[in-house]
């Protein structure tokens, strides 16, 4: 705690005054939404828990952890250390609690926050919590828990219709913060209004962490769990992504605009952003009440007023859904019940039936009485992740969680909102909750599945609760559609749905090779010399009969799936081993296609820029372009860092052989060098470029090249099929010959 008061240090009081909107509270809050750790929530709707709006801006600390590594930043300094996440929330608050209960808030009760922490709580939280088996994929690599102590807050009370403006003041070296936050919040107030919004943009197209049939297959195997008596409900979800680089308050106002929640919650974090419409409060709590609002029970919205009453009328009549609330309730009631006086907690209301724009739901209350000697943390660890998002009973649920969904959830049935320094907090269950990260946008959408659930009911009933996400991208299942395709073992597939089994020793030990060509206005160039390159590593290599497979038909066709026909495109042919060394043989063979961008195109750059790669190459696998291709990976990624195009790889004896994408030809008077090496993959492109500067009069001769010679030459080519030949201009920065127009001539031929 010293530590972290040492930082954070003192709050000496908070400002507050009523103040005067111009304009709706959501324009507002854009004005702030472009600074890191503004925090806004809103209240859609009428609801009775869509009371108030909050803006939280303008951050003097930040706590951030992954697992046990935490992290406070204040004032320009941090400390980080190993820590449990609960325990270190709990540290900040009582670090920061006694300075403001020391201001009477606690009563004055400014409902609802004054001064504290706003943020979120990842779903992966549990394993702190609890001893579970990790099964899944944390590809975000996000925090686990994120909270901001904003200087500024603005409470707007949507009923009695004031605003209320908190400011945190701090003694920062000596000196109140008051006037640097108050002179922020009005310059800030005071500027042109944001127009920015988000706009439709061209989307490569939803896709899920699941397939339909995948989907449909965990229901079976949760309901195989239901009837082995493990679980008697489990919560289910599969998770959508797609491509996003617009603002994503734009994407936060839009999707308010179109269907107002009371939880709705945007979070700038800097490095990703996320973008909440709950409809379901986690846990309130003022001063010792506490309550939580589960939701169980979901239908869709009819087109018709009949229809919508009779879809209504069958929820409300659901026995499948009374049952699921009534478990859920009964889970909630029993972890209130680890934090809460005995005989406090109680349903005060059940089976409320709350209508939205696409679904309606089935809503309880349940409220109780904390424990004198319990806190904040205390209510939020006996009770996450909450209930009606994981199943009964809550730890063999989220065990069957992590074994059948593929990718760790963060956000995602997390919780979003605010904890105070004055006994007063708000979280929301992180559902309808998308994440911007990296240009992608990311949400899940789930179900809670019991004995009866029919799996391809479940599967339209998550759908129906992201159709308003799903809308914004191009609306429903339609957005589901890839637009990427391949051709694997003669059939034309999604991109994402061409799998390699992870038994094939071209998975195991890159056992496999390709080529790479291009192909202009849907014909592949110098098709002939790459198959035969292709069939000369697959019998050395395989050992096995060579495909018989008409090559330029199953190009065509995936020129055509990806609508490439007219356009340039980079084509490539891959072909595993597989693991049978007798007929029926199962290798992999496949051909993907995308579109190609020449290496100069938009640059002001004569030529390519080459950095000597440091780690000699040393394997006869260099004949064939083979899938064991890391070496030249990592090479190439070497030569971007030291700000250069390409690679130049090096032999064992120091000579040069190639670059990590393309061969290398020195021109010198009227003599083309090719470098001699003991191995090294004999170009396509190499050969027919030293074909038309044979035509061009040019001898073609062979020899051990060193780094050195490069800049003797009167230039140095470097080519491959896709870009055709390209000049080199520099070497490790240093500067060659100036490009003639040979590369032109050659280019106009053989391109």
């Amino acid at each position: 705690m010293d530590k972290i008061r040492k930082i954070a240090g003192k709050i000496a009081s908070v400002y507050s005054e009523d103040i005067v909107l111009g304009e709706p509270f959501i324009d507002f809050a854009a004005r702030f939404s472009s600074t890191i750790g503004t925090t806004v929530l809103m209240s859609g709707g009428d609801l009775d828990c869509s009371r108030y709006h909050i803006l939280a801006a303008k951050p003097w600390l930040t706590f951030t952890g992954r697992e046990r590594a935490m992290t406070v930043k204040a004032g320009g300094r941090s400390v980080s250390f190993e820590a449990d996440p609960f325990d270190t929330l709990r540290l900040i608050l009582n670090c920061c609690r006694p300075d403001v209960i020391q201001e009477g808030l606690t009563q004055e009760r400014p409902l609802p926050v004054a001064a504290g922490l706003f943020g979120y709580l990842s779903y992966d939280l549990k394993d702190c919590l609890e001893n579970l088996p990790r099964t899944s994929i944390d590809d975000l690599c996000l925090p686990h828990i994120l909270f901001f102590a904003p200087s500024i807050i603005v409470v707007h009370d949507k009923k009695e219709n004031n605003t209320k403006l908190f400011i945190t003041i701090r003694e920062v070296e000596g000196q109140s913060s008051l006037k640097t936050d108050l002179d922020y919040f009005q310059k800030t107030v005071s500027s042109q209004p944001v127009t920015k919004q988000h706009s439709q943009e061209k989307h490569t197209g939803l896709t899920s962490n699941l397939t339909k049939p995948e989907y449909i297959e965990t229901i079976k195997k949760i309901r195989e769990y239901i009837a082995s008596g493990h679980v008697y409900q489990v919560n289910m979800s599969q998770r959508f992504e797609t491509d996003f680089s617009q603002d994503p308050f734009g994407l936060f106002k839009d999707l308010y605009k179109i269907n107002p929640a009371p939880f709705f919650a945007f979070i700038n974090a800097g490095d990703h952003q996320v973008v909440s419409t709950s409809p379901e409060r986690f846990i309130k709590q003022t001063g010792f009440d506490v309550e939580t609002r589960p939701i169980k029970g979901t239908c869709p919205r009819g087109a018709t007023l009949e229809q919508d009453r009779k879809l209504k009328l069958e929820l409300v009549e659901s026995k499948k859904n009374d049952a699921e609330l009534s478990m859920i309730v009964d889970l909630l009631r029993n972890d209130l019940g680890k934090v809460c006086k005995g005989g406090s907690v109680r349903v005060a209301e059940h089976k409320k039936l709350e209508k939205y724009e696409n679904v309606y739901h089935l809503v309880s209350t349940v409220k109780g009485v904390l424990d004198k000697d319990k806190d904040s943390v205390d209510l939020v660890k006996a009770t996450f992740p909450g209930g009606s998002i994981t199943g009964c009973p809550k730890i063999r649920s989220m065990e069957i969680i992590d074994e059948l969904e593929p990718n760790r959830r963060h956000i995602y049935t997390g919780s979003i909102g605010y904890i105070s320094f004055h006994d007063t907090m708000d979280l929301s269950v992180a559902i309808r909750t998308a994440t911007v990260l990296n240009e992608r946008i990311i949400f899940s959408v789930g179900g809670g599945i019991v004995f009866d659930s029919d799996p391809a009911d479940e599967y339209e009933e998550t759908l129906h609760k992201g159709k308003t996400l799903m809308e914004i991208f191009k609306g429903g299942e339609k957005g589901l559609k890839n637009t990427s395709f391949a051709w694997i073992n003669g059939r034309i597939k999604p991109i994402d749905k061409a799998f390699i089994p992870a038994s094939d020793p071209g998975f195991q030990y890159g056992y496999g090779f390709f080529e790479t060509i291009r192909a202009d206005s849907g014909k592949p160039k110098y098709l002939k010399e790459h198959i035969k390159r292709f069939y000369r590593a697959w019998e050395e290599l395989f050992s096995q009969p060579v495909p018989d497979i008409t090559w330029d038909e199953v190009i065509g066709q995936v020129l055509y799936e990806n609508n490439l026909q007219e356009k340039t495109a980079a084509i490539k042919i891959v072909a595993t081993k597989g693991d049978r060394d007798i007929p029926p043989y199962n290798n992999t063979l496949l051909v993907t296609v995308r579109e190609y961008t020449h290496r100069l195109a938009g640059q002001n750059k004569s030529g390519l820029s080459l950095a000597l790669y440091p780690k000699p190459r040393q394997t006869p696998l260099a004949d064939h372009k083979t899938l064991n291709y890391l070496y030249y990976f990592l090479a190439g990624k070497w030569a971007k860092e030291q700000g250069a195009d390409e690679a130049l790889i090096m032999n064992p004896d120091k000579t040069v052989s190639e670059t990590n994408t393309a061969n290398i030809v020195l021109i010198k008077d009227k003599i083309a060098i090719r470098p001699l090496s003991t191995h090294v993959l004999p170009g396509i492109m190499e050969n027919v470029v030293c074909g038309q500067l044979e035509n061009l009069g040019y001898e073609i001769k062979s020899k051990a090249i060193k780094p050195e010679n490069l800049f003797s030459a009167d230039q140095v080519i470097v080519t491959n099929s896709l870009m055709g030949a390209v000049p080199v201009i520099n070497l490790d920065g240093n500067n060659m010959a100036e490009p003639t127009d040979l590369c032109r001539k050659i280019n106009d031929v053989v391109l």
